[in-house]
């Protein structure tokens, strides 16, 4: 079990301190995971740190390689009509 930063992380350092277990580590280009140290927070908190606090959405992956904070997630701004939630009336889609 562990996490992935990609090549969209602009090494901004937020992730840095609040990871538990000291995984996250600056390497180029971008910062990476160490994968034996990952446990993506479980039993310490409710969520992946570094993922809650990242600012570039998708940046971080997870074992599936599922962004943690997808498109949209963090700005509101979605893709297209065909990824609001369903929640979402249909007649003012």
């Amino acid at each position: 079990m562990a996490l992935e930063i990609i090549d969209s992380c602009v090494n901004c350092w937020a992730c840095v301190p609040v990871c538990p277990n000291d995984a996250i580590y600056q390497a180029q280009p971008h910062f990476l995971i160490d994968a034996d140290k990952c446990t993506e927070c479980v039993g310490d908190h409710d969520e992946a740190q570094c993922a809650s606090i990242c600012p570039i959405e998708g940046a971080i992956l997870d074992e599936l390689g599922d962004a943690l904070n997808p498109p949209g997630s963090l700005t509101g701004i979605l893709l297209s009509a065909g990824e609001l939630p369903s929640s979402i009336p249909q007649d003012i889609r």
